[in-house]
């Protein structure tokens, strides 16, 4: 007797179906779906409302955190120069856990259960609806809760004057990242050279 495989049912919340795909996972989320109308990804209106975000949320939401971690930076005795070099650098640890975490988590091959629904939530979801564009930042609720290990991975790494520029940092650092994502996405890019006035 031959086992029947497994179909996704996009009328039904998506998240809880997609581990039962097993090893057909892979070809199941790199085939995608083009639609800007995203899926419905829980049965709970609590959790899906924390799936979906607007664009302009990450910039008011993380803008003004950015700039309170640098000024207390500053109110503790650090040069403008100073405070520059400690944003740039934290763009840089932005910039290099963000490319670790994409090449080697985000892009893990999975086949059991809880390993696809993972991979599906962490970013599989962006490859099956690429033009998703309320699901194309990270939700605020989610970055909320990764800013505590990336506190503490600043504050290892450095004095207790320069962990908040640091951090003020890798915010800007996340938050250029997401918008310029979203406008790979969603904007209208072109090579072309505007006129002169």
């Amino acid at each position: 007797m031959v086992a029947q495989e497994f179909i996704v049912d996009l009328d039904k919340p998506l998240v809880f179906q997609v581990g039962r795909l097993g090893e057909a996972y892979q070809e199941w989320v790199h085939q995608p779906i083009v639609s800007k109308e995203g899926p419905r990804f829980f049965e709970s209106d609590f959790w899906e409302f924390l799936t979906r975000t607007v664009r302009w949320a990450i910039t008011v939401i993380w803008l003004p955190v950015e700039c309170w971690s640098i000024s207390m930076s500053t109110r503790m005795g650090h040069s403008l120069h100073e405070i520059a070099l400690m944003v740039a650098f934290g763009i840089l640890v932005w910039t290099l856990l963000e490319y670790s975490l994409h090449r080697f988590l985000f892009h893990i091959r999975t086949k059991g259960y809880w390993g696809n629904t993972m991979h599906y939530l962490l970013h599989g979801c962006h490859h099956k609806h690429p033009v998703d564009g309320l699901r194309l930042v990270f939700p605020p609720a989610a970055t909320a809760v990764l800013c505590l290990p990336f506190w503490n991975l600043l504050k290892f790494m450095s004095t207790p004057s320069t962990t908040p520029a640091l951090f003020g940092g890798g915010l800007l650092g996340y938050v250029m990242y997401d918008v310029t994502h979203y406008y790979l996405h969603h904007g209208q890019p072109t090579s072309e050279v505007p006129p002169k006035s």
